[in-house]
């Protein structure tokens, strides 16, 4: 597992990372969250060895990064910020170099450079420089040569960042099926991101972590989980209200949209009672109102995000 133990970072007065602690198993996802400025990007440079720790240290398989820094860098694929790669080499030319940097040589090392060019969708591109690359395949490229030796443990910051949604579907599909036999921490500001690939996120602001729970328990703490949303065809505001009141099991009701075409509402349930929809409905049927749609909110999380972040 990857074990961070109270890991703080400090640039003069400024404390960027103030003792944070997490660990993550192999077969999870990690969604590292937070606004601009937080920490996220300082505290994965801390983890990978890249820059030291003011206090703290991290443990890569066993291996503490500050006391055996090899051994634990030899088993983390990391794809830094912004993609850093040499532009003046070809894409085969810098994943080949890579693969010599860990250690592969003869027909493993091509076989090696040849998988992952075609794993990371790089095939028509091996032969250019990397400087006339868009942003986005100097992004694949760099996130090649994270998963290029197989590591146990993969940190990644922004790994979608740059690619296109299709291009942002397949990397996230190929992050979801090496999860089975890897830890893996990423880094993003996009919130579906979460819910698509990670099995956990944890949220950190002014270098503190603020969160830490399932994708699913985060979105339960937005203030809209539970509630029923509601567009029923031309109706009357009033009547409406007086039907969803005589509804059992309802707190409140929150009037979103009145034109005279449509109207909007949301329903908040006493005490998350699941059975509230199937009652409205029931009851919106009876008084002849035209339901257009009705369902459960599932919570939101850049909601969360923002009043955790913000508070």
């Amino acid at each position: 597992m990857i074990e961070v133990k109270n890991l703080s970072k400090s640039f003069g007065p400024k404390q960027a990372v103030n003792r944070i602690s997490f660990r993550v198993q192999k077969g999870e996802i990690l969604g590292f969250l937070g606004p601009n400025g937080a920490g996220k990007s300082t505290s994965m440079r801390m983890i990978t060895g890249f820059i030291p720790p003011s206090d703290g240290t991290a443990v890569i398989g066993g291996h503490d990064i500050l006391t055996a820094p090899v051994d634990a860098r030899r088993k983390i694929g990391y794809l830094p910020e912004n993609a850093p790669v040499y532009p003046d080499m070809t894409v085969y030319g810098y994943l080949d170099f890579c693969a010599q940097i860990r250690g592969f040589a003869g027909s493993e090392r091509l076989q090696r450079v040849k998988e992952t060019i075609e794993r990371c969708f790089l095939t028509g591109v091996e032969h250019q420089t990397v400087n006339t690359l868009s942003k986005g395949f100097k992004q694949r490229v760099c996130f090649a040569q994270s998963i290029l030796h197989d590591p146990e443990y993969l940190i990644l910051d922004e790994p979608t960042d740059g690619l296109d949604p299709n291009q942002k579907h397949e990397v996230r599909l190929m992050i979801r099926k090496m999860s089975a036999e890897k830890a893996i921490i990423l880094s993003t500001h996009i919130l579906d991101e979460v819910d698509a690939v990670c099995t956990r996120a944890i949220i950190i602001a002014n270098g503190s972590i603020v969160a830490d729970d399932t994708p699913e328990k985060l979105r339960a703490r937005s203030s809209v989980h539970g509630a029923v949303s509601v567009t029923l065809g031309a109706a009357a505001a009033d009547a409406f209200t007086a039907c969803a009141r005589a509804v059992p099991g309802i707190r409140q009701i929150e009037l979103l949209e009145t034109s005279g075409e449509a109207l909007k509402a949301r329903v908040f349930p006493e005490d998350a009672d699941p059975l509230v929809a199937e009652r409205l409905v029931t009851a919106l049927a009876a008084a002849d109102f035209e339901v257009k749609s009705l369902f459960v909110e599932q919570g939101r999380l850049d909601d969360v995000f923002r009043a955790i972040t913000t508070s």
